[in-house]
């Protein structure tokens, strides 16, 4: 089917209304990466070396994949950028430099969108730092994963502790907001050594800081070789740790994953979280797209190669989708109810385009049991009890 015709098909009547369309982001994905690591589920490759990344070439198929896409897009503005992967900062600060600048050529972006990219803590990346900001970058998210070598080494990351500090040391200089992303509950690692590495991060005084639980993933060398992880016990009280610190840090758990000083929270996750819209391309991307009358969702080939490929030739997307009315509530929840302050109920509607009853029996089945509060404005936010069982309480928004 033609971009054309892919347009007029999605424009047609529906089975849900919006009255507006909500805000737009752009994620663009960088397959590659030095190493492919043991735990990891994304659709990261690791380059081998010998011939040249091709870099040159993989950014005219992103323009070639954005280009196809503006027609679903067309007027509308994108409030943030994020560049993701792989390992983004293997790309040369120029080459970032000439996509941020072909996407402004694009696309509106907001007076003061938040352009954010991942970086590994390798001295190579680390050296290019002050580039990508030139670039145009605003933010940079460093993966970090662990201050401990020994901890480092089980996870298979290619930097060590020394690296990782250099690095969320140089972001500081260079960027007034950075992230540094954290892992627990890692192989052989205790509440004392979590601790430790707690210290050492917010003693770099990150004003966003995204701690993730390692979970086994399928089909992850992990999954086929699976290492000593602590108990759940363990990893509860490693969590309890995480949001003890960095309260008093001044690092407030607005999300699930994440913490952040006052203005300082990632604009592009938050429009994840409340269900906003974002085309992502490169390979495997994916992305969700509203019109008035349906959602969409898309995917990008996933293989490098055979996405350079299709996207030179104008067909990028390897599916898509129209999300059903019934699925809407629980892929509205999914996101909404991971922020930890709640969300006013009249943006369910707003978002799904579906009437507020749709989810008024199963809100007051969340709210007898503990799980959910609900305003006199209107205002809906998971309790602690229902942060703690947040998956159950997602779930109770499943389709019948």
């Amino acid at each position: 089917m033609s971009v054309e015709a892919t347009t007029v098909h999605w424009q047609r009547p529906g089975g849900v209304r919006l009255a507006h369309l909500p805000p737009l982001a752009l994620y663009i994905h960088l397959p590659w990466c030095l190493r492919k690591c043991p735990y990891c589920d994304f659709n990261s490759h690791a380059w081998a070396g010998g011939d040249a990344l091709p870099q040159r070439r993989y950014l005219h198929a992103l323009l070639a994949d954005l280009d196809a896409s503006l027609p679903l897009v067309w007027g509308r503005a994108v409030s943030s950028v994020f560049i993701g992967g792989g390992t983004p900062s293997l790309f040369d600060p120029d080459v970032i430099g000439q996509l941020i600048s072909d996407v402004r050529a694009r696309l509106p972006l907001e007076p003061g969108a938040e352009i954010t990219l991942e970086a590994n803590p390798g001295t190579f990346e680390r050296q290019r730092f002050a580039a990508y900001r030139d670039a145009g970058v605003t933010r940079l998210s460093v993966g970090v994963q662990s201050f401990n070598d020994q901890r480092l080494a089980a996870i298979g990351r290619v930097h060590d502790a020394a690296q990782a500090r250099a690095a969320v040391q140089e972001a500081a200089r260079h960027f007034e907001t950075f992230n540094i992303d954290l892992m627990y509950a890692l192989p052989g690692q205790t509440v004392q050594d979590l601790a430790h590495e707690l210290q050492q991060a917010l003693a770099l005084q990150p004003p966003h800081l995204s701690v993730y639980h390692l979970t086994i993933e399928p089909n992850t060398w992990f999954a086929k070789h699976p290492p000593p992880l602590p108990d759940d016990d363990t990893a509860y009280a490693m969590l309890d740790l995480i949001t003890e610190r960095t309260a008093a840090a001044g690092l407030q758990r607005y999300e699930v994953s994440a913490y952040a000083a006052r203005g300082h929270r990632c604009r592009h996750n938050l429009n994840y979280w409340q269900f906003g819209d974002y085309l992502g391309i490169g390979a495997g991307a994916h992305g969700k797209l509203s019109f008035a009358e349906r959602i969409v969702r898309q995917v990008r080939w996933r293989d490098p190669a055979r996405y350079m490929d299709q996207a030179l030739q104008g067909q990028p997307v390897a599916q898509q989708h129209e999300v059903a009315a019934a699925d809407l509530p629980f892929e509205f929840m999914l996101n909404a109810l991971r922020l930890r302050e709640g969300f006013a109920l009249r943006l369910f509607s707003e978002r799904t385009g579906l009437p507020i009853t749709a989810v008024s029996t199963t809100i007051d089945t969340a709210v007898a049991r503990g799980w959910l509060s609900v305003g006199d404005d209107g205002w809906v936010a998971p309790t602690p009890r229902g942060f703690d069982w947040l998956s159950d309480l997602q779930a109770l928004f499943l389709p019948g």
